[in-house]
């Protein structure tokens, strides 16, 4: 895993998606807000700490977002989203 490669801890289940909605590709921009909102659930308290979320495409950031939200209310001092591809608006 990256984390490893970094030398940073690998933590993949503190957070969990606990409600499923319509496919984000399939959505515009003020959809995917909405469709994401309340969609995940934190296990672990945070507090503190430093989070890299990584992600392969962010498109409209709806979901980095709302991931984000989720953490800071847990605890964490700061998120980074670190993503692979990004892609354009039209």
């Amino acid at each position: 895993p990256l984390a490893h490669r970094l030398g940073l801890p690998l933590v993949s289940d503190a957070c969990a998606r606990v409600r499923d909605g319509a496919p984000q590709a399939s959505l515009p921009w003020k959809e995917r807000q909405a469709n994401i909102r309340h969609a995940f659930e934190c296990r672990l308290d945070l507090s503190g700490k430093t989070i890299a979320v990584v992600d392969d495409v962010m498109t409209t950031g709806a979901t980095l977002n709302e991931f984000a939200r989720v953490l800071k209310q847990h605890g964490a001092a700061r998120v980074q989203n670190w993503v692979i591809a990004r892609t354009l608006p039209n």
